[in-house]
C-alpha cells in the first residue's frame, strides 16, 4: 500500500470517529469520556461534553484497606464534568470507541 493510500484510509477512519463517544486513557491513570471533535498533526485530541474519571489516591486506598476487614478493597473512581478539552497526544496511552449494540448498523 502506498503512503498516499495509507493517509487516505487513516483520514477516513478519523472522520468515521467524529461525534462518537471516546474513552481516552492517559499516562497518569485518568480516563476522559467525551465526544470526539477533532485531532491535529501533533496527535492532540479534542473532546466535547467530557467527564474526567480518576482512581483514588494511594493514601485513600491505604486508609480504606486499614479500615476494611477483607483482603480486597473496592473503591469508586471520582469524576467531574470538564466540557470541551484538549488532551495532548504525548499523554494518551489508549483510546476506545464506546459503542452499544443499539448503535451498530446491521
Amino acid at each position: 500500500m502506498d503512503p498516499a493510500q495509507e493517509k487516505a484510509e487513516a483520514e477516513a477512519f478519523l472522520h468515521s470517529l467524529i461525534n462518537k463517544t471516546l474513552r481516552v486513557h492517559t499516562t497518569d491513570s485518568r480516563i476522559f469520556v467525551g465526544t470526539f471533535k477533532c485531532t491535529d498533526p501533533k496527535s492532540n485530541v479534542i473532546l466535547a461534553v467530557t467527564h474526567e474519571y480518576r482512581p483514588p489516591s494511594i493514601d485513600k486506598v491505604g486508609e480504606a484497606a486499614a479500615h476494611s476487614g477483607d483482603d480486597t478493597v473496592k473503591m469508586n473512581m471520582t469524576s467531574r464534568y470538564l466540557g470541551l478539552i484538549v488532551i495532548p497526544g504525548r499523554y494518551i496511552v489508549k483510546m476506545e470507541v464506546e459503542e452499544f449494540v443499539s448503535q451498530l448498523k446491521s
